[in-house]
């Protein structure tokens, strides 16, 4: 019976790690379902994006106030997790506040975990507020409504427990510690947990034991828990956040990839001497089976990386013209319905044995509209908003090419102009040789 907490420690840490490593295997064969692409150029700067955007966040201060209380939870977050390392250890071999041999400094970083842990408090509260009480208007989109509010609000809930639950876990330990309990010699510095001893005044130290072991499983068990649930959340980009700077796109935002079949097609029409069957100087230069993307598996695996890692903050919808002008396009949607199509074809996959079985679905129409795509007008503010590096006008692009090379479908002013492009070498639907009749006219 002695070592049953400690065999019960083990269990929970082997399930709660188990089924994480069961989650990131599922999240890492969803992503590479899409089409490879070479992004090992200019590793020096990726490793400068990753470090100024995922980890020193960079783009959130853009938005101070939200940048400051992102910036409170995630350095809390951070720092206080290093007391986890801590409680595994107690746990698996059944000490207590195994690291308090590091004396002044320990006390230090007790005292910096809970300082830390108040701060998270007031920041998920005030976030808390501006979701429900001041109900800012990015976070009240159509796409926002069931699941996805209640995602926000439970995460909050998540992280409000979690430092309740270690500074109640601190303050019985202070209690103790100050009534000499076998067990608990002096450790560590409690500025704000012991605040909270006059409410454990008149407690016997069995009760307060009691109260500090409680406190200590839920708090472990809320964290492997959180750790779990972040595969379901929008904040698996705690996670994915710093692959997704790494791996992001650098060059300029209004440089637009080209399809190498369709540009040595054009040069092709345009030199006389060009033999029309060549065959292809290299493999890229071949033409697809598909122009375009209709469905997940048609965009590349970065894209789908993107999509997981949407934080669905609703930055690039605010930014959004086409929304502003009351347009159905929303970028923030775009992301949030390829990351549910692709989950769809994910649970497609392991009901039928690692084979995708048609299900008469796809990204375009049954998610994203076509209204939503063509409302779009290229700029780039959404991309330049993102937080996190998310490119939400890659996907729109390549299912607009699907629509204009695949399927002829593109609005009829625009085919319009494709055709004048064509036959008058401008957009406008006059000849070449009367392109000029205007400035004769008195």
């Amino acid at each position: 019976m002695e070592y049953l907490p400690n065999i019960l420690f083990v269990l929970l840490l082997l399930v709660g790690v188990g089924y994480f490593a069961r989650n990131v295997g599922r999240l890492r064969r969803n992503i590479l379902l899409g089409k490879d692409v070479d992004v090992s150029d200019n590793r020096q700067e990726r490793w400068k994006n990753m470090a100024r955007i995922a980890l020193g966040q960079q783009k959130m201060v853009v938005r101070p106030i939200a940048g400051l209380l992102h910036f409170i939870v995630y350095v809390g977050f951070v720092i206080i997790n290093i007391e986890v390392l801590e409680i595994i250890i107690d746990g698996i071999f059944g000490t207590h506040r195994l690291f308090a041999f590091m004396g002044p400094l320990y006390d230090v970083l007790i005292a910096s975990f809970e300082i830390l842990a108040l701060l998270v408090i007031v920041a998920v509260v005030v976030f808390w507020l501006r979701r429900n009480v001041i109900r800012l208007k990015r976070f009240l989109k159509p796409e926002m409504k069931g699941w996805p509010k209640k995602d926000g609000n439970l995460i909050l809930y998540i992280e409000l427990v979690l430092m309740v639950l270690f500074l109640t876990m601190n303050a019985a330990d202070h209690q103790l510690q100050q009534m000499g309990a076998e067990g608990y010699a002096q450790a560590g510095a409690f500025p704000i947990s012991s605040l909270l001893t006059p409410l454990l005044d008149g407690l016997s130290v069995q009760s307060l034991m009691v109260v500090e072991r409680t406190a200590w499983w839920l708090h472990i068990a809320g964290i492997l828990f959180f750790l779990n649930y972040l595969y379901f959340s929008k904040h698996l980009h705690i996670l994915l956040a710093f692959p997704n700077t790494f791996y992001a796109n650098l060059k300029p935002m209004g440089q637009f990839k080209n399809l190498e079949a369709v540009t040595n097609e054009v040069k092709m029409m345009l030199d006389p001497a060009a033999d029309p069957f060549a065959s292809p100087e290299s493999a890229e230069n071949e033409v697809p089976d598909k122009f375009g993307a209709s469905d997940v598996m048609d965009l590349n695996w970065v894209q789908l990386l993107n999509a997981y890692t949407c934080t669905e903050c609703g930055r690039c919808t605010s930014e959004c013209p086409a929304n502003q002008t009351g347009k159905k396009l929303s970028p923030r949607k775009i992301m949030m319905d390829t990351r549910d199509r692709l989950e769809e074809v994910g649970k497609n996959l392991e009901a039928n044995k690692g084979t995708f079985k048609d299900d008469g679905k796809q990204l375009l129409d049954d998610y994203i509209t076509r209204e939503e795509l063509w409302a779009c007008t290229s700029c780039n503010a959404c991309v330049e908003a993102c937080p996190v590096s998310i490119d939400p006008l890659s996907i729109i692009m390549d299912m607009r090419q699907y629509l204009v090379m695949e399927q002829s479908a593109a609005p009829s002013d625009l085919n319009n102009m494709m055709g004048n492009i064509e036959n008058n070498g401008a957009p406008w639907p006059f000849n070449q040789m009367d392109r000029l009749n205007w400035s004769t006219e008195s």
